[in-house]
């Protein structure tokens, strides 16, 4: 006769809870049998020998209910699996057990100051620790502790003795999120930055910028910020809608073994690709400006070069058409779809245009009574009338560099102005609050 015994593990932060069926499984937590067989249902990424690996439970060995348990919570704290559960059963004189789990979210990883070796490297030594590693890790979880420790025992092998630190951060090639791996300390700096594609190099946009680098602790999150907003433009401005940039590499020369200068040279691969061309646009949810208009003010014509920089300069402007409207919480959300055979790029845009918002209040706080009368008399939305974000941030500009135009001749000291635009969905009303500090 079997029987079956399902557990739930429920969270980390409290201690499993235990749903026996009987007194007498009550009695057996501590009882052991063989292990004859573990599974696992749910996976998706990871492998079920990888699975079992994480649960620390062998096949043959004894295990008791309490053991089993003990498994999940392996499980559960590793980060890897966001839901664990399990049942077991008795088989001829063994146990055999299920888990039933779901997988967390990963992000990637990401070293953020390890000159010394090169992705490749880094990512062989997580796995030699971490088997299931593929790139990508949970954003919180024992592994994470594990990855680290594998990291140094690399960094060992060099004679480094150094302290690894991780942290989520966002990706600074793109959305999401990356797993950071920093050394702490690091004292490395960047002695000069080459890029294999020469064109780069005679940018003024970016040699403008490149002592942002140099003289300073060399950090992959600080040249890829760079790479970011400083070349990528460059690129994108040309029609080069795909261009790879890095990773940075540390190239040296002489015996590997030496110790590293204080100041590196670093080398960024570039990989312009093909330019592309601007194809055309669908547009859908969009009803106060028609698809003529919303396609019109693009300003494309189908064969131009596709400009990366004016395409996304061209997607704020439509959210600026809305919000002078009235319309503050209007989403645009472009889709792109890239013609590999004839390098053209076409788009689907959603928009979202939300309610029409009304200006209700102006509330003001840290600045005289006169001063209130002058900014209220000089306030451009009447109080009921379609709520204009460009006039509002018009304002704002004047407060902000031309104060005089507000107040006239009239003494008022102020740094600063914190501004909050509050909606009431419900009323179709936004309200204004200005702190001068």
């Amino acid at each position: 006769m079997l029987r079956v015994f399902r557990v739930f593990v429920f969270a980390l932060a409290t201690p499993p809870l235990l749903f026996p069926l009987s007194a007498a499984c009550q009695t057996a937590d501590t009882a052991t049998s063989p292990l004859k067989e573990l599974h696992v249902e749910g996976i998706k990424t990871i492998t079920e020998a990888n699975v079992a690996a994480v649960t620390g439970l062998q096949a043959g060995a004894q295990v008791s209910r309490k053991d089993l348990q003990a498994a999940a919570d392996r499980l559960v704290q590793s980060g890897l699996f966001a839901k664990v559960s399990y049942d077991f059963r008795t088989k001829g004189e063994g146990v055999s057990v299920t888990y039933r789990v779901q997988e967390s979210s990963r992000i990637p990883a990401y070293f953020d100051n390890f000159p010394w070796f090169s992705e490749g490297e880094l990512t062989e030594a997580i796995r030699k620790k971490l088997v299931f590693y593929d790139g990508t890790l949970p954003e919180v979880g024992d592994v994470l502790d594990q990855a680290g420790e594998a990291l140094n025992d690399l960094l060992a092998s060099r004679g480094l003795q150094v302290a690894v630190d991780h942290k989520v951060l966002p990706n600074p090639f793109g959305d999401g999120n990356v797993q950071e791996f920093q050394i702490q300390g690091a004292a490395l700096k960047v002695g000069k930055v080459d890029f294999s594609d020469p064109s780069v190099a005679l940018s003024l946009a970016v040699q403008q910028h490149i002592s942002e680098l140099l003289g300073r602790p060399y950090s992959r999150v600080t040249i890829d910020l760079f790479l970011s907003e400083n070349v990528r433009p460059f690129f994108l401005e040309k029609g080069f809608l795909r261009a790879k940039l890095g990773p940075p590499e540390v190239r040296l020369t002489g015996n590997p073994n030496q110790k590293l200068p204080e100041e590196i040279p670093v080398y960024v691969p570039v990989a312009p690709g093909t330019v592309y061309r601007w194809k055309g646009v669908q547009w859908s949810g969009n009803s106060i400006l028609s698809s003529i208009t919303l396609t019109s003010s693009l300003g494309f014509k189908p064969g131009d070069i596709a400009n990366g920089m004016a395409i996304e300069a061209a997607w704020d402007t439509i959210r600026e058409e809305y919000g002078h409207r009235g319309f503050l919480e209007a989403k645009v959300d472009p889709s792109p779809t890239y013609d590999d055979q004839a390098y053209t790029i076409s788009y689907v845009v959603k928009i979202d245009e939300g309610k029409l918002y009304k200006y209700g209040t102006l509330v003001l706080t840290g600045i005289s009574p006169a001063a209130e009368r002058r900014l209220r008399e000089t306030w451009p939305i009447p109080v009921g009338q379609v709520f204009d974000k460009t006039l509002f941030e018009d304002f704002l500009t004047k407060l902000q560099v031309h104060p005089e135009k507000i107040f006239g001749d009239l003494p008022v000291h102020y740094e600063n102005v914190g501004h909050w635009l509050k909606t009431n969905p419900e009323m179709s009303v936004a309200d204004v609050l200005l702190d001068f500090k």
